[in-house]
């Protein structure tokens, strides 16, 4: 099903979207099991089946595809970081595959401009009398999954068009707001070797992404298995496993998976100590980091601990769900300064030392 262009016809684009996604819901084919234990069990063994299907195509990076799914049961967008030709773009492509919904690739460069994402009006005639009028072009975010290819090659203000999309599920052009139909998702690439002509992604960008998912080089073993697989006779076409009801029901699912009160203080405790202004913040933090994770963090690490869960089959979220979550969360969130970086202290170093006290409190 294509929720893009199947919705039905009596839920209003001007809903907000959250009200817009239980009309879907309400008006769906599909319904989850009344039983919360039943539904996470189901999604459970949905998530199994999806991993299973990708394996014919992506050789290894289990924990980047379990990360991927973690953010799209939680309705968050991810930012996948790797060399070249770790396969992120068709990762992206192959889960495109297996959900049913529309989706859109938008390979970033330098003379990208921001219509060319989110669309744009056009003159178009209209009647016998040639009378014009402006008509609405919409532009490729206006899809349930938007790959963006290469997101730093484009100049900040191409950058920008992205931000109401992923912060707010819709595009105002020319003074007029259209909402995207939901699910969406973004899911970005960034090259982190090459950085001649980049513009890297500001501040405010990188906390709309719930993950920053580094995709590393596979082992001998899997090097081995991609040589094998790939040189050989073309593969066919995944199966479409899940479609736009079933996932919409899933993420207000993991929404409602439980967390102890512990998890909460945790949550918010680590948040905190990463900003150097903090009186609860340790002295190494105030000398190496310049800007600490914002309150996004904090609802991040939540639903990244619900969500774990939830696809490991857990009716509650877990302190090793937390720290499972905490890295990709927070790394893209801790801006070190000048003083770290003059000793090989990276914001990924600081997320895991950060833990690691923890634990020992």
């Amino acid at each position: 099903m294509d929720t893009h262009s199947e919705a039905p016809e009596e839920i209003s684009a001007e809903l907000p979207v959250e009200t817009l996604e239980e009309a879907i819901v309400e008006n769906a084919h599909y319904h989850l099991p009344p039983d919360d234990v039943a539904a996470i069990d189901e999604l459970g063994s949905t998530y199994q089946a999806l991993r299973a299907e990708l394996a014919k195509t992506i050789v290894g990076q289990d924990d980047v595809i379990e990360k991927l799914a973690i953010c799209l049961f939680a309705r968050g967008h991810a930012l996948l970081m790797g060399v070249p030709g770790l396969a992120k773009t068709l990762l992206v492509s192959s889960v495109a595959q297996t959900f049913d919904l529309s989706f859109n690739r938008i390979q970033f460069t330098p003379d990208l401009m921001p219509a060319d994402i989110t669309g744009t009006d056009i003159i178009q005639e209209s009647g016998a009398g040639g009378k014009r009028e402006f008509e609405f072009v919409k532009g490729p975010v206006f899809a349930n999954l938007v790959l963006a290819d290469e997101i730093n090659r484009a100049p900040a203000k191409t950058q920008s068009a992205m931000l109401e999309a992923m912060g707010e599920n819709k595009v105002t052009v020319l003074g007029k707001t259209y909402v995207l139909q939901p699910p969406f998702f973004v899911l970005a690439t960034q090259n982190p070797i090459e950085q001649e002509g980049t513009y890297p992604l500001p501040e405010a960008q990188l906390d709309r992404f719930m993950f920053l998912i580094e995709v590393d080089y596979p082992s001998a073993a899997e090097e081995k298995r991609i040589a094998r697989e790939t040189t050989g006779a073309a593969k066919h076409a995944l199966a479409k496993l899940i479609d736009g009801e079933r996932i919409i029901a899933f993420q207000q699912l993991v929404r409602r998976v439980p967390v102890p009160e512990h998890l909460y203080d945790y949550a918010v405790q680590i948040v905190r100590k990463t900003r150097p202004d903090q009186p609860e913040s340790p002295q190494w933090i105030k000398d190496t980091v310049g800007w600490g994770a914002g309150p996004r963090a904090v609802q991040y690490l939540i639903l990244g601990a619900k969500s774990r869960a939830a696809l490991r089959g857990n009716y509650m979220a877990s302190l090793e769900d937390l720290e499972a979550v905490a890295s990709p969360v927070l790394t893209h969130r801790v801006i070190t300064n000048f003083s770290a970086e003059s000793q090989g202290m990276t914001s990924k170093k600081i997320v895991a030392r950060l833990i690691s006290e923890m634990r020992e409190e």
